[in-house]
């Protein structure tokens, strides 16, 4: 399988990409095709990681990470991620639940599959990889987590001062020599114009050998694809219906991860974004211009992003706004 960059670029294979983390014209990789499957392929699958290896296997082909492909998944499925039914009467709702992993955050799930790829790939202490985060509260401390005290790999992490709880902080700061996290004053969308500009720098990025752990890399968003597609095999079995999923979405990968599953056939129904008062999509919905702004800070900290990078992704592989907001609902929620 290639990939290739959403503004052409390319084509790279997998471990490039995931090296990469942003093709070198700005743009973010996606698979030259995404596979298909009918639902009885995967008649027999009972796990997460089971379910996953099947999805993922074609991304992997001709990867140097395809032997050690279960290895990975085991790694990064090594707690619970359950559907718990809610007591609601009259509908059937559940809960799934991606808390469960070492920093309480779902991204623990795409910072433990990236981190298990990138430390099989590199590994060079005299000339480590650089793994660049922009976080708005919980990406920066599931991805520390996930690299703390990997051989050849540093991490550094770049945070809102004052726009982050005081736990996340603590959470952000608490890591091994090789976790580097600073304040930046401004916003997240501050943050990620730095990582971004950085590793737009090409004399910069090969010097000091940059990647990313945003969901800008196509290695968060590959294991995020597997917890719908084996949550919704789940519901459709049992029920006969296929299941839609409310997302809340700051920077749009995990959302993304979840159109992802359904385009590849999995038996995902209506899609619904939540946002807090950060209405850029909302807006883009409505009024069919893409319209990134400065982010407002609100309670939903982790979710304050005023320019979803994966948007760009949303585009190329759906359409412009008249088709999303055929395939998509949105919600924007106030603090109130």
């Amino acid at each position: 399988m290639r990939y290739f960059s959403t503004r052409g670029a390319g084509p790279v294979s997998l471990d490039d990409a995931l090296r990469q983390g942003i093709a070198g014209d700005g743009g973010l990789f996606l698979p030259e095709r995404l596979p298909r499957f009918e639902v009885d392929a995967f008649d027999g699958a009972e796990t997460i990681p089971a379910v996953a290896e099947l999805l993922l296997g074609p991304f992997f082909a001709q990867s140097g990470l395809e032997p050690e492909l279960c290895r990975i998944l085991e790694e990064t499925f090594s707690f619970p991620i359950p559907a718990t039914r809610l007591p609601i009467d009259g509908h059937d709702v559940s809960l799934l639940e991606l808390y469960h992993g070492p920093t309480v955050a779902f991204k623990d799930v795409g910072a433990g599959f990236l981190a298990a790829c990138l430390s099989r790939l590199e590994g060079d202490v005299d000339d480590p990889l650089t793994i660049l985060v922009a976080t708005s509260g919980d990406t920066g401390g599931a991805v520390a987590a996930a690299f703390d005290e990997r051989p050849g790999m540093r991490v550094v992490v770049l945070f809102p001062d004052g726009r982050v709880s005081e736990r996340q902080a603590h959470q952000l700061c608490c890591w091994s020599d090789n976790v580097l996290s600073l304040k930046v004053q401004g916003s997240f969308d501050d943050c990620q114009a730095l990582v971004k500009g950085a590793m737009a720098d090409s004399d910069l990025s090969r010097r000091h050998r940059f990647s990313s752990a945003n969901s800008i890399n196509i290695g968060r968003l590959l294991p995020q694809s597997t917890y719908y597609a084996d949550s919704s095999l789940r519901h459709f079995r049992r029920t006969g219906n296929r299941p839609g999923y409310v997302i809340p979405t700051g920077n749009l990968g995990n959302a993304f991860a979840c159109v992802m599953a359904r385009e590849m056939g999995l038996p995902i129904g209506p899609v619904i974004l939540a946002t807090n008062a950060n209405r850029t999509i909302a807006d883009y919905f409505e009024t069919l211009e893409w319209l990134p702004r400065a982010s407002l800070q609100t309670l939903a900290s982790a979710m304050d992003v005023g320019d979803p990078s994966n948007m760009e992704r949303l585009r190329h592989l759906v359409g412009e706004a008249d088709v999303l907001r055929e395939q998509l609902g949105i919600v924007s929620v106030t603090d109130e």
